[in-house]
Parts: structure tokens; sequence; C-alpha cells
């Protein structure tokens, strides 16, 4: 039997990118629609937005609940209790989708053996440096078993079981998850499936607009390990992120 998707988007005021991003998981949903009979929901999380976010949303046929707590982990547990899907696939606001990727996703899941996934991402920010940097975090990643809440998936069964993503977290949420979705499958002799086959593009601008040594100390993971509770140290995230 073919399982379900929900498709979960945190958005706060993503006027500029969320269009494009909808657009993207529309095409992946006609792509599913030509192949297979799989029912798919989206969802978008508005964070309070002040912008268009969601009437740009509900145009393209997005699902938009309202939430005014400002944390990342409790934003997308909102979206995942309010979904029905067999299957959780969180991705963020700006991140542009292969046309394939509900239907690799599915595909992937419809094995009981498999608890959940991510997908690789494909940063493209301009300064050479900055791509060089993030391609080395993106080799120890790989070598460590990381992946990053740009575009994870996971049975929503298993998802509640793990009580989702750690709310007391306001940054490094989606690392926390996926190492505790890793020893949950190993405990249960199940497996993730880490989809190398399809890319997800993340939009660059905060690594375009920041400054160099800022995206060295906030994508740090010491850093974000030692301030990872503290809200005040990521205002660049919460309050005045690059829009």
């Amino acid at each position: 039997m073919e399982t379900s998707i929900s498709i979960v988007i945190p958005a706060f005021n993503e006027e500029r990118y969320i269009g494009k991003t909808l657009e993207h998981i529309n095409k992946a949903k006609d792509y599913l629609k030509n192949n297979s009979a799989r029912p798919v929901e989206i969802i978008l999380v508005d964070n309070a937005s002040t912008d268009r976010t969601v009437e740009i949303a509900e145009s393209l046929g997005a699902k938009v609940i309202h939430e005014a707590v400002r944390n990342i982990g409790h934003v997308r547990n909102v979206g995942a209790k309010s979904a029905t899907g067999d299957t959780l696939l969180f991705i963020d606001a700006d991140v542009l989708v292969p046309e394939t990727i509900l239907w690799r996703v599915g595909e992937t899941m419809d094995s009981p053996e498999c608890a959940g996934g991510a997908v690789t991402i494909d940063h493209r920010p301009k300064r050479f440096l900055i791509r060089l940097y993030l391609g080395f975090w993106k080799i120890l990643g790989k070598l460590f078993g990381l992946a990053q809440g740009g575009t994870q998936f996971c049975r929503r069964s298993i998802f509640m079981e793990l009580n989702g993503y750690d709310e007391s977290l306001f940054m490094g949420e989606d690392v926390d998850f996926y190492w505790r979705l890793t020893k949950y499958a190993k405990n249960k002799k199940l497996r993730l499936c880490f989809l190398k086959d399809v890319e997800v593009v993340p939009s660059p601008r905060r690594f375009d607009q920041w400054p160099v040594w800022r995206t060295l100390v906030w994508t740090n993971p010491l850093y974000a390990l030692l301030f990872r509770r503290k809200i005040e140290a990521w205002r660049g995230w919460y309050q005045t992120g690059p829009r």
C-alpha cells in the first residue's frame, strides 16, 4: 500500500521565497500524480508573518495554520500534529525541491524497514570561501550521519513516539532530531534512508548577506551546541534574519 505524505513548511515573513518554494512542490505533486495515486497534503505553519506569506501560500494550494510562538522546533511540531499523512516531510520555506522528490520519498517510505531520512542539500552561496566552508561541513555530515532540516522526512508514528523536535532548542533542533531518529532506528532494527539522487537547493541569502565571520560563528557546531537553548543568540534567525 502506498504511504501518504504530509509536507510541513514553517514560515515567517517569507513572501519573497514561499511562492517559488510552493511552485516547485506543486510541480513535484504533478509529477507524482502522473505516476501514482499517493495522497499529498501541504501544510504551511505561519509564524505570525506580517507580509503576504499567508496570501501567497493559500493561492498556491497550501493549508495554512497559524502559530505565534517563535521557536522553529515548536512550529514544526504544530504542523506535524495537524498532519494526516503516514510520512512527514519537512521542507524549509526558502528551499527549492526537484520534481521527483515526492516520488522518491514515497517510494522509499513504502518500505516498512525505513524509519525516515533526509535529502542532499546543495548550498549555492556566491562567495567561494563560503562554498568551501559549507562543502567541508557537508563531508563531515556524511561521515558522522548528520542531516539538517532543510528537507527531512520521518514516519509520522515514529515522529510522535520521539515527541518530535526538541522545543527547548532554538538552533540545531533538526540535527538533534536526526540523531534521536538514528538511535531509534538502530534500536528497532530499522534503517534511515538518505537520498543522494535528489538534491534540494536552499536560498543562499544568509551566506550572501552576512559577513563571513558571522557565517563562520553561527554555523559552527560548537557555538550551536553551547548556545542552542538561548534565543538571544539567534536573533539573526528569529527577529532580524535576511529576507
